[in-house]
C-alpha cells in the first residue's frame, strides 16, 4: 500500500510540474512537450508499481500495467498523421482514468489518474476554441 501512496504523489508532483513548467517556459509546442511527459510519467508509474503487482497478479501484471502506457503512446502516433489529435489526448484521458478507477477497486490504479488529468487538461486545450480577441498590430504610444 506504502508503495503505491508514493507512486500516487510521485504522479501527481510530476503533473503538476509539467503544467508550472508549460505555463511559465511557454514552449512551441508545449502539446507535443505534454504528451511525451505523460507517456513518461505513465511508464515510471508502471514500472514502480511492477513489483508489487507481480506479486500480487503474476503474469497478468503484463497487461494490468500495459494498458495505461499503451494508451499513453497513442497521442504520440497520432501526433505523426494529420488530424484532430486533441480527439485521442482525450481517447487516452478516457482510457487511462477508466482503467484506473477499474484498478482502484484494489487500490493499485489510482496512481495512474494524474496522468490522465493531464491528458485531459491537454485535449481540452486543443478542442476548446480559443475566444480571445486577435491582438492589435497597431502600437499604442
Amino acid at each position: 500500500m506504502r508503495m503505491i501512496l508514493v507512486a500516487t504523489l510521485g504522479a501527481l508532483v510530476a503533473v503538476l510540474a509539467v503544467g508550472v513548467l508549460v505555463v511559465i517556459r511557454k514552449p512551441v509546442d508545449g502539446r507535443r512537450s505534454v504528451r511525451w511527459a505523460g507517456l513518461v510519467i505513465t511508464a515510471l508509474v508502471a514500472a514502480a508499481l511492477t513489483p508489487l503487482t507481480v506479486d500480487d497478479a503474476g503474469s497478468a501484471a503484463f497487461f494490468l500495467l500495459g494498458v495505461p502506457v499503451v494508451g499513453a503512446a497513442l497521442p504520440l502516433l497520432a501526433q505523426r498523421f494529420a488530424g484532430r489529435t486533441g480527439l485521442v489526448d482525450l481517447l487516452a484521458g478516457a482510457v487511462i482514468g477508466g482503467w484506473g478507477l477499474l484498478l482502484a477497486l484494489g487500490g493499485l490504479g489510482v496512481a495512474f489518474l494524474p496522468s490522465a488529468l493531464l491528458f485531459v487538461a491537454n485535449a481540452a486545450q486543443a478542442l476548446v476554441p480559443d475566444r480571445r480577441p486577435p491582438a492589435d498590430p497597431t502600437p499604442t504610444a
